[in-house]
């Protein structure tokens, strides 16, 4: 894809978005520099919490942006049912203790990943969610202790990585893309870009 003169600004610290941002082929710099704190009401519907994110991403970064600039947001979260079957969202766990309870909660079920995108330039925003469905085996809690201790995934949506050893041992289907549980639905992303580089 040709982005002729624009130049895109990806406001995210996940190496894993970087790493699939450059798979598209595209020049980027990333800047994460932003003034807005992540949070949102209890009562916020599971599904429309990654787009408050991302669009509060999007409009609380530190400048105006340059009419040749395009910004780039997201959020991904995962949404599961908790032991009395409620419906919860999973952030990035707070402590190995959180880490251990979402997988425990994952453990031999399947939950949804969505991730919402936000793109916006100086005069106009789109915004889009992706999901898809993951199918966990059952966990025991020695597999649960060895991910957790060995891999760390405080910075991960319900404390795995699909692409870390808990990807090949414990996930037995995936209905979606597999690049948006990653964290970032590039092929959808790819569409939406083609408009802004015209």
């Amino acid at each position: 894809m040709d982005q002729g003169h624009k130049r895109i600004i990806l406001a995210s610290a996940s190496p894993r978005r970087r790493e699939l941002l450059s798979g598209l082929g595209l020049e980027f710099e990333v800047d994460t520099r932003n003034s807005f704190e992540e949070s949102c009401e209890p009562e916020t519907p599971a599904h429309e919490v990654p787009l408050l994110m991302a669009r509060g991403k999007s409009h609380g970064f530190h400048r105006p942006l340059e009419e040749d600039e395009i910004l780039i947001t997201a959020d991904t979260v995962v949404i599961a049912k908790d032991a009395a079957g409620r419906t919860e969202v999973l952030g990035k766990p707070h402590d190995r203790q959180d880490a251990c309870r979402m997988l425990r909660e994952l453990s031999g079920q399947a939950h949804e990943v969505v991730t919402a995108v936000v793109i916006r330039d100086s005069s106009r925003e789109i915004a889009f969610t992706d999901s898809t469905t993951v199918h966990f085996a059952p966990l025991e809690e020695s597999e649960i202790d060895y991910y957790v201790d060995n891999f760390k995934p405080y910075d991960k949506a319900g404390a795995y990585g699909i692409q870390e050893w808990i990807g090949y041992a414990a996930i037995t289907g995936i209905e979606g893309s597999y690049f948006n549980v990653m964290g970032l639905p590039v092929h959808r992303l790819y569409e939406e870009l083609k408009s802004f580089f015209k």
